[in-house]
């Protein structure tokens, strides 16, 4: 089957493949596990992006837990912030077992339009031939990748709560992954996709670092989406995490701007449902701060138009849209590099734009995580039970009790 590109939006393109070949017509392609890609960064931004500047004849072997399971399997693959073309010389994937062997008799080649090399062209995006693989809801997955030639690294994710591990030379058809180097973002992988029953559906839940799980535990699977996505397994609603640390609302962070990527992270993937929307801190917190000492902080009614944005496209496209309260960050960082994160003002103004969220009726939903996490004592600060130990971030425990005290009625 020939693979299509991102140039088409990727409903769009299966709806094209669906009308060329009636005997597809009992398909149901829908991603089961997302990273957002980003551009990498200099000195622009006051944390370091922790991967090397470009590889060359080394495999990339990295760990997905998928959300909904299927038949079929297909991969994505992203140059998107690609200066130049971006080569994969072989790809490959497989089950895991355990935490780092490949499961007898599950790898399998990648194919993309027949052909085991693929050449993305800068800003490109490519979708990998459906494989024949049977997968379990909440399985993880090794994807492999292979770079034969002089490659920079400028699409990533970075903050993907995951080792992965860098290898010299053509090494795909591992059984254990294991290398030389080890990083914990994503290089070049954005999407997953599962041929599910016909009646699942997809949930993108659309945040900031809180989502991305900043705070968890490394190559533990326990961000606040990973826990919701155990609890609707058996609902056939596939939990996709859109969750980019330093994201925000209105303007660029350490990636594009939710309004920009909405289309991209939302309206661009298959058979959604349903979209939390988990943003808005980082505008707030940003101006002033290590991250945008120039920059002022935005008016309420900024904000609340950038909301009004995201509300109208997914209702637009049948989605329904849920917003969440922000949740406190005084103390925030404190001791870090990063400064002036939190401020009486910025409180303010985060207090202004919770009220807005519960009380505007704008959302089809309201998930008050505000009220979940806050201290009844000190209700600008986290519940300490709930806090990773910076005052912005849920730990474990704060992750799995966030994801628990949602009503799932209010997803569906």
């Amino acid at each position: 089957m020939k693979a299509f590109h991102s140039r088409i939006p990727l409903p769009l393109a299966l709806i094209a493949l669906l009308a060329a070949c009636p005997v597809m017509a009992a398909e149901n392609w829908v991603t089961t596990w997302m990273a957002s890609p980003q551009p990498t960064w200099g000195n622009e931004l006051p944390l370091p992006t922790r991967i090397p500047e470009a590889l060359t004849d080394s495999t990339l072997h990295q760990k997905v837990r998928i959300s909904s399971g299927g038949s079929r399997v297909r991969v994505v693959v992203s140059n998107e912030y690609g200066k130049q073309p971006l080569v994969i010389g072989a790809a490959r994937i497989a089950l895991l077992e355990g935490a780092d062997h490949i499961r007898a008799g599950s790898g399998h080649t990648l194919t993309f339009g027949s052909q085991e090399q693929v050449t993305l062209a800068a800003g490109e995006t490519r979708v990998s031939d459906p494989m024949e693989l049977a997968v379990p809801a909440l399985s993880e997955l090794a994807i492999s990748l292979y770079l034969p030639q002089h490659t920079p690294l400028t699409t990533f994710h970075w903050d993907g709560k995951q080792t992965a591990f860098i290898t010299p030379g053509n090494h795909v058809d591992t059984q254990r992954l294991e290398g030389s180097e080890q990083v914990e973002a994503r290089l070049f992988l954005s999407d997953i996709l599962v041929d599910a029953p016909l009646d699942t559906h997809a949930l993108v839940v659309l945040g900031d670092s809180i989502t991305d799980g900043n705070g968890s535990t490394l190559d533990s699977n326990r961000r606040w989406p990973d826990f919701l996505a155990q609890r609707l397994a058996a609902q056939r609603l596939a939990v996709l995490n859109a969750g980019i640390s330093g994201a925000r609302l209105l303007e660029d962070g350490m990636g594009v701007s939710a309004l920009a990527r909405f289309k991209r992270d939302v309206l661009g993937k298959p058979r959604v449902k349903t979209v939390i929307v988990m943003l808005g801190i980082n505008d707030i917190s940003w101006p002033g701060s290590s991250f945008a000492p120039n920059e002022r902080l935005p008016a309420k009614e900024q904000l609340i138009a950038g909301y009004r944005q995201l509300i109208d496209q997914a209702r637009r496209n049948n989605i329904r849209i849920i917003g969440t309260t922000l949740m406190p960050v005084e103390g925030a960082l404190d001791g870090t590099i990063v400064k002036n994160y939190h401020s009486a003002e910025k409180e303010q103004l985060r207090q202004a734009i919770n009220d807005w969220i519960r009380t505007s009726h704008a959302f089809d939903a309201v998930i008050d995580f505000d009220l979940m996490t806050r201290d009844p004592e000190h209700p600008s600060r986290l519940l300490p039970t709930v806090d990773s130990g910076d005052h912005l971030h849920p730990g474990d425990t704060g992750n799995k009790a966030m994801a628990e005290e949602i009503d799932l009625k209010t997803l569906i």
